[in-house]
């Protein structure tokens, strides 16, 4: 059992990902992950949210404990996380955007050292130029490492990689891209349990040197 002083382990999710026509859409797959990560004993709290800020401002309120990690369960594309149709990108890392306070005041509570890790368990987020560029920024930003992926994500989830404030990408551009360029990415590949970085969905720790 975590003792009552050690630092959080936070999720959050897209809850708005629901399906059409009675049938489940990825936010239910979001939910369950949710509900059995919590019965591992991996997250302290977990939160579907609907918009970024809902995430954001939880994120900065809940609990009166530093925060060791936070992952989110979402969509994304090349340098973004995307819950419904919002974007956390570069964008949302300038001052004078709506996000830039929530994200500073989350970076707060973060430990020291870039201690805490922000996985973005997403697809593409990573990816291509934009990926690099976002990796980049937000690391510098919270003063945290920021782990995410390359590819189209499900069960196997590909093209794994991290950054700490400071550390430049080591990981091709090109990597997880199936059409266009770095620089103007068109389609991804989908994960499979060859292709560079994989783990499998179960695996909720980083895992050393990605």
């Amino acid at each position: 059992m975590l003792a009552k002083s050690a630092p959080l382990r936070l999720m959050i999710y897209d809850r708005t990902c629901r399906g059409r026509r009675g049938l489940p859409g990825l936010s239910h797959a979001w939910i369950t992950g949710a509900l059995l990560y919590r019965g591992l004993g991996r997250f302290d709290a977990t939160r579907g949210v609907t918009t970024w800020t809902e995430a954001l401002d939880w994120l900065a309120s809940f609990g009166d404990r530093p925060i060791a990690s936070i992952q989110y369960w979402g969509h994304g594309k090349w340098g973004s996380a995307r819950v419904a149709d919002e974007a956390l990108d570069a964008d949302a890392l300038r001052p004078g955007h709506p996000y830039y306070p929530r994200l500073k005041a989350i970076a707060a509570r973060l430990l020291p050292d870039a201690a805490s890790l922000w996985w973005f368990r997403t697809c593409e987020t990573l990816g291509a130029d934009a990926g690099h560029d976002f990796a980049r920024r937000f690391s510098e930003l919270m003063r945290a490492r920021v782990a995410g992926h390359t590819y189209i994500i499900g069960p196997w989830q590909s093209g794994l990689h991290s950054l700490a404030p400071g550390e430049r990408p080591t990981w091709s551009a090109q990597e997880g891209l199936l059409e266009g360029t770095a620089a103007a990415p068109a389609r991804a590949r989908w994960s499979r349990r060859g292709e560079p970085n994989t783990i499998h969905f179960l695996n909720g720790a980083l895992p050393s040197g990605y």
